[in-house]
């Protein structure tokens, strides 16, 4: 039974997206402390915090929302890891494994997101 946004496995798989994404950003030139390594730790904590704050609105519309952010807080950590990798930052099996986890996720939040809707339109 879910009593909290952390027991939603899509929150949790989240939470490590945002470890791998900031080991992953160490690794980075210091010149882009403030630039894409920024962005990119900020997209990751942006998954896992607009599923916990749409868990705990009142109504099902608005944790649609808050889930479609997070849909898309993906796709920009998904677009920053390859520019990371088109510039040499990181290597393509490190890409590949944010990439991987990245479209788990993604699914999982599909699947939220249509179970959230039936129920919705009943």
């Amino acid at each position: 039974m879910i009593k909290s946004y952390q027991d939603l496995e899509v929150w949790q798989k989240a939470m490590d997206l945002v470890e791998i994404c900031y080991r992953l950003t160490r690794k980075f030139p210091k010149n882009e402390t403030y630039g894409l390594a920024s962005q990119l730790q900020r997209a990751a904590v942006s998954v896992p915090s607009n599923i916990a704050e749409g868990r705990h609105r009142k109504h099902s519309k608005e944790f649609l929302q808050h889930l479609s952010i997070a849909y898309a807080s993906l796709a920009e950590v998904e677009t920053h890891v390859q520019i990371a990798g088109r510039l040499d930052y990181t290597d393509k099996n490190q890409v590949n494994n944010v990439l991987n986890q990245t479209s788990e996720i993604g699914r999982m939040l599909n699947g939220l997101r249509s179970s959230i809707e039936k129920k919705l339109w009943r």
